[in-house]
């Protein structure tokens, strides 16, 4: 194909094909989604358009913002199937039936523009198949493009191209994919399943069927094949309820159908039958009854229950204690080797799970790092197949396996007492089939600092954070503590940064790539802190904070924060001192401090004043934008995605969006780089506050929110501290106060609220559970 792509259209509104579209307009495309006309319907597109209103309604949402749904135009096939002649590449989601492909395919060919990109959505249907009897200009144009559930969230996708599909049709699909969409791309081969799926099916059949032949309970399964091994914490069994327990047998079937019988498939490929039974009873997962996990709501109350994997029947959740994994800690060598039953379990599935795997080269991929790279991003795996045969040694691996009577492949044999993974002259390599190794290319636009790590030392670093070159004159901020809480650690070695990027760097990028950005202040040390009556300690650690901050907002040079995942409390705080802000589009962003009883305490009342302050749609006077200030504060409220904190203000209409999660650090250096030139630091700003009469009116508010009970006693004296340094503090009325002026209110009101019982019960909940407490 020639050109961008501009206009998409999708067939099939079921799940994929409706989420697929979705995710399109997310990126800003217009989509034509189409889908059958409904017998006895009087609405013509009613599927179609009942899918968008799905969408809308998806928990988790589909759509970045409300506002993308309208990019997608509802139609059906038989009234607007011309519409797709304005496309430029046409996505089949249909039903995985390889005559209903091909017969909607000859139609296709009648009315869409010669040389657009026609892809399938199917996991399991080769393209041979689907382009059997279908003319060359058609073949051309055509490449499977499979999507994994939801097309949102999940960042794989894999693409396949026949031998007659024209090189610059899989560039364009491919760039489209990945920049706009924000996937990351693994070309397979023609073969079944692909890559993702096929060794995914036969690991969760594989853990299926020992987990019976070893009896364990579903709850021992889930906690052996789950973080041990680097794999969620859902395990297998509560994959599988997620996925849909219907969902197995049905590929099961497939894989059945097309693997030769020399496939290993047919090892662990057995009927199950406990399972026709659950799907017989409507217990099909989390979209049934329940699954191998399910609620019991009885009584009002929500018991988990987890089913007998022998007799069927549900009993209370029981939480595993195994001393193998307790002993094993974090060498997986010793779990697989733990004598008895789990042990067993935990071999016969990782280590056959690794050796099927080292069958599917070249057969369904071109090297171990595509596949590593699928399964970390198909299954949110920490840690590929090969990945963890590094982790084992490849020559036990094959030891433990031959003395066991297992097949050793031939690609695990030749490896035996070599790594697959290596690290030389500051780059990683993987072990190819040739027996030589070669280094992991980057896509162009795409910069680690995972890769930068490994070739350099960093600039400046301690136990909470780190500086890096990133080439150019630009250096990078890391947070590395736990969940990248910030800490005085932190933050000393920020004011460090600023003073080493002020003498040798023209700019500063603030980034990480672990899940979340940084989830704001300490609580822990807080509490500990505060369980001692340290109290000078904690305030010390606030005005620290708050200096940093500034000093970081007004900076010799610019500053880009780079934001991905949840970026809150002290670090939605420091990108909002940030000169300019380079999103990755699923940053969750928010001051969620009052949600444990405190409020901002370095800075983020006075960065989210002004930014409402200069919204021009507001009223004029001082308290519109104090009002929208205490609503987003008080309530604790986090955008859903980067497009939603740009409507918050937590973004700013300049600020950046990257759809890539790997191209996000490229972009920000970029946008850092840009603002060199001419670079002068923004001037303070002063406040016109409404004093005690906005904080009556506030106050008012929030006893309005208690009287209906959705407010606590102690969500009124918070409120109450929010209130006093949104408004200026207690003056009768404020002409101006300075920024300096406002840290100290927010210092001491922090302060106070700190020193309350309720408040370190909030913290305490909060750190035990996970959820704040609602006291």
């Amino acid at each position: 194909m020639d050109g961008p792509i501009r206009r998409v259209g999708i067939i099939g509104a079921g799940t994929m094909g409706a989420g697929i579209a979705a995710q399109v307009a997310n990126a800003g495309v217009p989509v034509v989604l189409l889908d059958l006309v409904p017998d006895g319907s009087g609405n013509r597109n009613a599927l179609a358009e009942g899918a968008i209103g799905r969408l809308l309604k998806a928990d988790p949402a589909a759509f970045m913002h409300d506002a993308a749904a309208r990019l997608i135009e509802a139609g059906n096939l038989d009234d607007d199937l011309g519409k797709l002649a304005d496309c430029d590449w046409i996505i089949e989601a249909v039903v995985e039936r390889a005559d209903v492909k091909r017969a909607l395919y000859r139609r296709l060919e009648g009315v869409r523009r010669l040389g657009s990109a026609i892809s399938s959505n199917t996991s399991t249907i080769a393209l041979k198949v689907l382009t059997e009897g279908m003319g060359e200009a058609f073949r051309r144009d055509f490449l499977i493009t499979h999507f994994f559930n939801p097309p949102r969230y999940m960042r794989l996708l894999e693409i396949v191209s026949g031998s007659d599909t024209a090189a610059r049709t899989v560039a364009a699909a491919a760039e489209f994919a990945d920049v706009a969409l924000g996937k990351s791309i693994v070309r397979c081969a023609d073969s079944p399943g692909f890559i993702a799926n096929r060794l995914g099916i036969y690991w969760l059949q594989s853990a299926l069927v020992e987990a019976i032949d070893q009896g364990l309970t579903v709850e021992e399964a889930d906690a052996v094949i789950g973080p041990p091994m680097g794999i969620p914490k859902t395990g297998v069994f509560g994959l599988m309820d997620l996925v849909g327990i219907d969902l197995g047998p049905q590929v099961n079937a497939s894989m059945r159908a097309v693997l030769p019988k020399s496939d290993a498939f047919h090892q662990v490929d057995r009927d199950v039958p406990l399972i026709g039974r659950m799907i017989e009873q409507g217990l099909t997962g989390r979209k049934g009854k329940g699954g191998f996990y399910r609620l019991d709501r009885s009584d009002g109350g929500r018991r988990r229950l987890a089913i007998d994997l022998a007799t069927g029947a549900y009993r209370p959740e029981q939480k595993p204690v195994l001393a193998e994994l307790d002993a094993a800690g974090r060498d997986l060598r010793m779990l697989l080797s733990a004598p008895g039953r789990i042990g067993t379990y935990a071999f016969r599935v990782l280590a056959q799970t690794i050796a099927y795997a080292a069958t599917l080269i070249p057969e369904a991929a071109g090297s171990i790092a595509d596949i590593d790279t699928a399964m970390r991003l198909g299954y949110n795996w920490r840690w590929g197949p090969f990945e963890l045969a590094d982790r084992l040694g490849s020559d036990w691996l094959v030891e433990q396996l031959a003395a066991r009577a297992l097949a050793v492949p031939k690609l695990l044999a030749d490896a035996a007492g070599a790594r697959f993974y290596r690290l030389e002259g500051g780059r990683r390599q993987y072990l190819g089939t040739d027996g030589g190794y070669h280094d992991i290319e980057r896509a162009t636009g795409v910069l680690l600092l995972e890769d930068i790590k490994l070739a350099a030392d960093p600039v400046l670093r301690n136990g909470s954070a780190a500086l890096w070159d990133i080439g150019d004159g630009v250096a990078c901020f890391e947070f590395t503590s736990k969940s990248n809480a910030l800490d005085q650690h932190s933050i000393e070695l920020l004011g460090q940064a600023i003073e080493v990027v002020g003498a040798r760097f023209k700019a500063l990028v603030i980034y990480n790539e672990a899940g979340n950005f940084s989830l704001g202040f300490n609580l822990g040390l807080a509490l500990f802190a505060a369980n001692i009556a340290a109290w000078g300690e904690i305030e010390k650690s606030i005005a620290a904070g708050q200096r940093a901050y500034k000093a970081l907002k007004y900076a010799p040079f610019p500053v880009v924060a780079a934001p991905a995942g949840m970026a809150l409390g002290g670090g939605c705080e420091i990108v909002l001192h940030a000169d300019a802000v380079q999103a990755h589009a699923e940053t969750y962003l928010g001051l969620v401090e009052c949600g444990v009883g405190l409020i901002p305490g370095w800075g983020g009342c006075g960065e989210m004043l002004a930014r409402w302050r200069a919204d021009p749609k507001l009223p004029l006077g001082p308290m519109p934008a104090v009002a929208k200030v205490f609503e987003a504060v008080s309530s604790a409220d986090v955008s859903k995605s980067a497009q939603q904190a740009m409507e918050k203000k937590f973004l700013r209409p300049g600020d950046g969006i990257s759809m890539n999660r790997d191209r996000l650090l490229a972009d920000a250096k970029q946008r850092a780089l840009s603002m060199v030139d001419g670079y002068a630091p923004p001037r303070p700003p002063e406040f016109a506050l409404p004093g005690r009469s906005g904080q009556a009116g506030l106050a008012s508010a929030a006893q309005g929110f208690h009287r209906r009970g959705l407010a606590t006693r102690h969500d009124l004296v918070v409120a109450e501290a929010l209130a006093e340094v949104l408004c200026g503090g207690d003056a009768d009325i404020i002409d101006t106060i300075s920024e300096q002026q406002l840290l100290d209110l927010e210092r001491s009101a922090f302060m106070r609220l700190a020193r309350t019982n309720l408040t370190l019960a909030r913290i305490e909940h909060t750190l035990e559970t996970g959820r704040p407490l609602r006291n």
